[in-house]
C-alpha cells in the first residue's frame, strides 16, 4: 500500500507523456456522459458521444445544446464558441466504430459491476494498445475492469462529479498498473479542460465516496435507531461540523437506491471492514427503497421534494 501511494505521489509531478490527447469518446449517454461530452468540447477536444440507444443520445444532445444555450445567453460562451463546441461532438450507436481512433475512451454506462466486466473485456479487445480506457464508475475497483481489459497499462478511473459542466473535482484513480504515460496524459487532459485532478489509489470510493457515503449511512443509521430526528441530524452537521447539506438531506440526493446500492457492494467484497458493517441503516434504506422513496429523483425519500429542492 505505501510503494502504491508513492507511486501516486510521483506520478503527480511527472510531465512526460507519449502521445497528447486530441479525440475522446465517451460511452454512455446519461447525465455523467454527456456531461463529460459537453466539458471536453467546450475545451477544443473531438469528441464521439456513444450510447447503444438512439434516443438516450438524442435526449443527451438536447440536453448539451440546452446547457451551451444557457451559457451563451449568460455572456459565458460566445455565439462562435458555441458553434465550435457543437461541431466538435459527434454520435454513434456503435462502440468499436467510434472508439477505433480515439486517443481516451471514457466510460460512463450503468453502475452494475458484472455488465462492466464484460464491456471492459470487449473494448479492450476493440482497441489497441496506448488508447486509454478510463471508467468513470463512483464505487468499483478500477482493478477489477483493468483486468477484464487484457491492457491494465491503459487502464485508470477519472470520476466525475455531478453537475460535470459545475463540480471542479476529478478523482485520477490508478491501480498498480497503470502506466505512468497513462496517468500523464489523462492528467493533462483533466488541467485543460478546467478541472483540478487529484490522484488517488484504487480504494473502496477512493477519496470522496470513501468518506462521504460511511457518513451519509451513520447519519440514516441514528434515524433507525431514534437517536434524533432528519431535520435535527441534518441541523447539527450544519452549524456544528460548517457541512452544506446534512447528511440525511444529502442521502435523498445522492438517491437512497444508491448508497445502499454501494454499501451493499462494499458490505460483500469488504466484509471485515468495519466501517461498512451498519445493518441498521441497511435495513431502514432497504424500506425506503421497496417503497420508491428514493428521494429528490422520485419526490420523496426521508423529505419531500420538488425537483432539486427540498418542498418541506
Amino acid at each position: 500500500m505505501i510503494s502504491h501511494l508513492s507511486k501516486v505521489a510521483r506520478r503527480t509531478f511527472s510531465s512526460t507523456s507519449r502521445a497528447e490527447i486530441k479525440k475522446i469518446g465517451v460511452i454512455g449517454m446519461g447525465s455523467m456522459g454527456h456531461g463529460i461530452v459537453q466539458l471536453s468540447a467546450q475545451n477544443g477536444y473531438e469528441v464521439v458521444a456513444v450510447d447503444l440507444d438512439q434516443k438516450v443520445i438524442d435526449h443527451a444532445m438536447g440536453a448539451i445544446n440546452g446547457s451551451l444555450d444557457k451559457l451563451q445567453a449568460k455572456g459565458k460562451l460566445t455565439e462562435e464558441a458555441v458553434a465550435t463546441a457543437r461541431a466538435n461532438i459527434v454520435t454513434s450507436t456503435d462502440v468499436g466504430a467510434a472508439a477505433e481512433d480515439c486517443d481516451l475512451i471514457i466510460e460512463a454506462i450503468v453502475e452494475n459491476l458484472p455488465i462492466k466486466l464484460d464491456f471492459y473485456k470487449n473494448l479492450g479487445s476493440i482497441t489497441k494498445s496506448g488508447q486509454i480506457l478510463a471508467s468513470n464508475t463512483s464505487s468499483f475497483p478500477i482493478g477489477d475492469m483493468a483486468a477484464a481489459s487484457g491492457r491494465p497499462e491503459d487502464v485508470c478511473g477519472l470520476h466525475y462529479f455531478n453537475p460535470v459542466q459545475i463540480m471542479k473535482l476529478v478523482e485520477i484513480v490508478s491501480t498498480e498498473h497503470t502506466s505512468q504515460d497513462t496517468i500523464d496524459r489523462v492528467t493533462k487532459y483533466v488541467e485543460q479542460t478546467g478541472k483540478v485532478g487529484v490522484p488517488c489509489g484504487d480504494s473502496p470510493g477512493f477519496i470522496v465516496n470513501r468518506l462521504l457515503v460511511p457518513y451519509i449511512v451513520q447519519g440514516v443509521a441514528m434515524v433507525a435507531r431514534g437517536d434524533a430526528k432528519p431535520d435535527d441530524i441534518d441541523l447539527a452537521m450544519r452549524l456544528g461540523a460548517g457541512h452544506p447539506m446534512g447528511p440525511i438531506t444529502l442521502s435523498d440526493y445522492v438517491g437512497n437506491d444508491i448508497n445502499l446500492a454501494v454499501m451493499k457492494g462494499w458490505v460483500e467484497k469488504y466484509p471485515d471492514d468495519p466501517a461498512f458493517q451498519v445493518p441498521e441503516a441497511m435495513a431502514l434504506l432497504e424500506e425506503m427503497v421497496a417503497a420508491n422513496k428514493l428521494g429528490r429523483k422520485t419526490g420523496e425519500g426521508f423529505f419531500k421534494w420538488n425537483g432539486n429542492k427540498r418542498a418541506d
